[in-house]
């Protein structure tokens, strides 16, 4: 092993000693490039969300992929959609919880999950 460094004692004659040399500041006008984190799709956001409820329709959420169960949900719009996914909603069939429970999801979040679902269920 090669050594790392050297010691000065006080009251040692220490003139032996090499100067240190300072540390090599990084240069100031290069940058690490920014990494920018793609936002997770609909469908990853399905998978985390909402398939645990709209995957086997737990309190008469509707399955995805069943048409026939979301024909007259997708009739009445998006919008309606969007705001029962995002705000919560309790129907004659079943209660939907605002965001899936999941409250740290962004709006944007569920509309996409939403989209998702719909997409694949008509």
């Amino acid at each position: 092993m090669a050594p790392v460094g050297q010691v000065a004692v006080k009251g040692k004659d220490n003139s032996h000693l090499a100067a240190a040399e300072p540390a090599a500041s990084p240069p100031q006008n290069e940058s690490a490039p920014i990494q920018v984190a793609e936002a997770p799709s609909g469908q990853d956001i399905y998978q985390q969300a909402c398939a645990a409820c709209h995957g086997a329709g737990v309190a008469g959420a509707p399955k995805f992929g069943d048409a026939a169960a979301w024909a007259d949900r997708i009739a009445q719009g998006d919008d309606i959609l969007y705001e029962h996914a995002i705000n919560g909603y309790q129907g004659s069939a079943g209660y939907m919880p605002a965001k899936g429970g999941r409250a740290d999801l962004s709006d944007e979040a569920v509309k996409a999950a939403v989209q998702h679902m719909v997409e694949n269920s008509k």
